[in-house]
């Protein structure tokens, strides 16, 4: 007998940004246990799964998407027995929890980082991409994508550290075995509490070479996310979503593969960037090519 299509194939997914859903105390922020006060309506919209937009302990820098403790509800959305009652609950209406991960970049508030940026002894200083430099002067030009240098200059060890977006947003190292398995810890935290998958924030940024300029589909990225996925949700039934705006029609069936051992699916983001000029502003757009949009919106 065949096996059954995975719940995910048919299933209709809504995205919550906690902060401006449902406020329960009147605190003017929307919280966990205002998303249980609206189960049953979300329920009755026919929907099966929650993607939480990020509810981690956070100095909220960008929006949450700069963890200082994976295992840690933000004060501002609840606490961990609110998050368990909300998974709970959510299950009594036939509604799964998804949680939003970021596993490219931590905060520099989190514990990791202001070990790491104590010693170049310090276990905790490989969790991060450093650098040898002169202050004033770079490694190398790259760009953050928030703007201004990629590089951030810390005294207390005499080098830069590598940050793809905000100057709070330290990147991780994938490099370091130890790292990655914290990361594993942290997935499989979540797993125990019984949600129903993850969304992975830039995933394929994870495998870095600032050194060369690759910031996104590094050589490393498919072995490190096969590593994931055989230390963490591999041959579960829960739903993993990769987010790689490096993806396109070529490349991005190698996240998806059921054979590969990745991801569920992948957000590809290919078709956003038809009408940009290369090296310009995103809102500076240059006509679009209907015969592009095409071609990336009809090969899959």
């Amino acid at each position: 007998m065949a096996n059954p299509q995975p719940w995910w194939k048919n299933a209709v997914i809504y995205q919550i940004y906690p902060r401006s859903f449902q406020d329960s105390n009147g605190d003017g922020i929307g919280d966990l246990a205002g998303i249980i006060q609206r189960l049953g309506y979300l329920e009755s919209l026919g929907i099966d799964a929650i993607w939480l937009s990020p509810v981690y302990r956070s100095p909220q820098d960008d929006n949450g998407y700069d963890i200082s403790d994976y295992c840690d509800i933000d004060p501002m959305f609840g606490t961990l027995a609110d998050m368990d009652n909300l998974i709970a609950e959510a299950k009594k209406h036939h509604i799964r929890i998804i949680m939003d991960l970021v596993l490219n970049h931590s905060s520099d508030e989190h514990r990791w980082f202001q070990e790491a940026k104590k010693s170049r002894d310090n276990p905790y200083h490989d969790y991060y991409v450093w650098r040898d430099g002169v202050e004033g002067t770079p490694p190398n030009k790259m760009r953050a994508a928030f703007g201004g240098s990629a590089w951030t200059w810390v005294p207390e060890v005499g080098q830069y550290y590598f940050h793809q977006f905000s100057i709070k947003q330290p990147d991780l190292n994938w490099d370091t075995p130890a790292l990655r398995q914290e990361l594993y810890k942290a997935i499989r935290f979540w797993m125990d509490k019984s949600v129903g998958g993850f969304r992975l924030d830039v995933i394929d940024q994870i495998a870095k070479d600032p050194d060369l300029g690759i910031t996104s589909n590094g050589p490393m990225l498919h072995a490190y996310i096969r590593e994931l996925n055989t230390n963490t949700f591999g041959g579960t039934d829960l739903v993993t979503v990769g987010e790689a705006w490096g993806a396109n029609v070529r490349n991005a069936p190698i996240f998806s593969d059921p054979r590969g051992k990745e991801f569920s699916m992948v957000f590809q983001f290919e078709h956003i960037g038809l009408d940009q000029i290369p090296g310009k502003a995103k809102w500076d757009l240059a006509p679009l090519q209907l015969s592009a949009l095409k071609e990336v919106l009809t090969k899959w």
